[in-house]
């Protein structure tokens, strides 16, 4: 339902039920605790693949308590007892392989119950900025592309190169079935994204029991995540090493922008990107990262064009999600395989057995990093490279950085 319709609907509603509303409030009211008209419930998507899911344990939570500067993020999200926050003014209608998961924003709406992603942080942070009750509408699935899985109608079909189609013939697979099942998935993760946000639109008492018709809602932002599989993918991007390799990425993104506030009927829906940032700034990359570097930088770059566009002045912006790496894990990362790899090669100068390898590689780590360092890496990495390590240091960052973007953007005039 559109905005516009749900104003309408909002002044119907507010007649209908006055007497009612004066003996119960709505929640808008009872949550922000502010005399006056109560605001319509705002509502953000988000969506993405891995990264937006969110691949950080929670038990790497034990890692903000380790460093005073991230201390005061842990005491927005833990209970002085160490339990999960359950925060009362923020849901969220969470969509993902595994089906739909609802209720109050805390802890485990990341990749499975164990795990948090961007929501959290985004959510409790812009709620604080906002000061006022918000929902989050999260659809995200591992492994998804944009030229395929989230390809905007817009942007039309996939269309195979020549070299695609070669290609498949070397593999001996069947030209026709691989085109047919292209066409399948092409744009599926995006009409279920469209359809989720629009199904929950029409019925948030099943998100929110006490939601308050008469108020209304107001669709008010989309934070996009996403970008991996792309980058990756040498078939589609065969010049991904070149400045404007990945212009294809660039143009599909503003596609889906279009597509989106066309398709959830609000022209001016504010849009943040999360640039990836997997490594931190590429100027920073170590010797074993350099090589990928050049790729990185033109995909990031291909990611942030569509932000400099002038039809989007001013409703759509870039949050570099570089500037959350952690630079300490990925230098004590480092340390540990050099340890690891000098403990394997005396092991098989040794002819140990892999019993006695494990505890060799265990000696070496030992030797090599303070416990200070063995209790960073064990507290603070969850998870691989490519999924941000599986920090909630880093997606905690990011989730508030995306969180600052969204409410300055809201807050500006239309």
């Amino acid at each position: 339902m559109s905005n516009l319709v749900m104003r309408f609907a909002a002044v119907f509603f507010t007649t209908l039920s006055f007497m009612l509303t004066l003996c119960k409030p709505g929640f808008a009211q009872e949550a922000s605790g502010r005399e006056g008209d109560p605001k319509p419930l705002k509502v953000f998507v988000l969506a993405g693949q891995s990264n937006m899911q969110g691949h950080a344990h929670v038990r790497t939570l034990d890692h903000l308590a380790m460093q005073s500067e991230t201390r005061g993020m842990l005491d927005s999200i833990l209970e002085s007892d160490g339990t999960p926050k359950i925060h009362k003014d923020v849901w969220v209608s969470y969509l993902s392989s595994d089906g739909v998961k609802r209720g109050n924003l805390t802890t485990g709406f990341g990749a499975d119950g164990q795990k948090i992603g961007p929501e959290l942080t985004f959510g409790i942070r812009l709620h604080e900025l906002l000061g006022e009750p918000i929902l989050l509408i999260k659809t995200a699935w591992g492994g998804r592309s944009l030229h395929t899985d989230f390809r905007p109608p817009s942007a039309g079909p996939f269309v195979f190169t020549e070299a695609q189609k070669e290609q498949v013939s070397k593999q001996g697979k069947d030209l026709a079935q691989v085109v047919s099942e292209k066409e399948a998935a092409t744009g599926l993760a995006y009409r279920q994204m469209i359809q989720h946000v629009e199904s929950e639109l029409r019925d948030i008492v099943a998100i929110i029991p006490n939601f308050d018709r008469s108020v209304g809602y107001e669709l008010s932002g989309f934070v996009w995540f996403q970008g991996w599989n792309d980058m990756v993918d040498s078939g589609v991007y065969p010049e991904r090493d070149q400045p404007h390799g990945y212009a294809q990425y660039s143009k599909n993104l503003a596609c889906l922008i279009r597509d989106v506030r066309k398709d959830l009927s609000v022209p001016d829906l504010p849009f943040v990107v999360g640039v990836m940032g997997v490594g931190g700034p590429t100027a920073e990359y170590g010797p074993e990262e350099k090589r990928y570097a050049k790729i990185h930088q033109h995909f990031r770059d291909a990611m942030a064009e569509p932000t400099t566009l002038t039809e989007f002045s001013g409703s759509v912006v870039p949050v570099y999600t570089e500037k959350y790496w952690d630079s300490e894990l990925t230098r004590l990362r480092s340390k540990e395989a050099s340890a690891v790899r000098r403990a394997k090669e005396k092991a098989k100068v040794d002819q140990l057995d892999p019993q006695q390898t494990r505890a060799l590689e265990v000696e070496y780590r030992q030797q090599d990093l303070s416990a200070r360092e063995l209790e960073t890496l064990q507290k603070g990495v969850s998870n691989a490279e490519f999924h941000y390590l599986g920090s909630s240091r880093i997606l905690g960052g990011i989730g508030i950085g995306f969180a600052e973007a969204m409410a300055e953007l809201v807050r500006r005039p239309k």
